[in-house]
């Protein structure tokens, strides 16, 4: 696999197609209710598409928050199967946590489902924090983990 760095670019409106195309097939189960349009529609600029030739092999959605200043969210990552074992998740990460502090953001956070304990160990090897699960995250019956990583 070539060396994903180079392949990374902001994302367009018009990548929500390809994204919703592979999303539930990277994920193994549904997710892609998680990632309406509006995300790619609003905060493009800060999201990135990884490609390799013509093929998207991952994605990033995050923003920088318009009601916390110093902070930043990673809301949606996914890589295709055959990327991962390329880190293109931590290089895309590391791309956005630069995009965040030259924005002046210094605390990057996220969430994830306590069954998905490949995120979680991921996102503990990239230095986040992880809480407890949080009953009600995402209403009734509905627990998410959060991080935290200061950039």
């Amino acid at each position: 696999m070539p060396d994903l760095t180079r392949s990374l670019r902001a994302a367009t409106p018009a990548d929500y197609d390809a994204i919703t195309a592979v999303v539930d097939e990277w994920w193994g189960r549904p997710v892609l209710p998680a990632l309406p349009r509006l995300f790619l529609d609003h905060f493009h600029r800060t999201s990135l598409i990884a490609e390799q030739g013509d093929e998207m092999v991952g994605f990033l959605v995050g923003f920088m928050s318009p009601s916390l200043p110093g902070e930043a969210y990673i809301h949606f990552v996914g890589v295709a199967p055959e990327a991962r074992a390329s880190h293109l998740g931590r290089v895309m990460y590391e791309r956005f946590f630069d995009l965040a502090r030259a924005d002046g953001r210094h605390v990057v956070r996220a969430i994830t489902s306590p069954v998905n304990a490949a995120s979680v160990a991921f996102h503990r090897r990239m230095g986040f924090a992880a809480g407890d699960p949080v009953d009600g995250y995402h209403g009734p019956g509905r627990s998410m983990v959060t991080f935290v990583r200061e950039i």
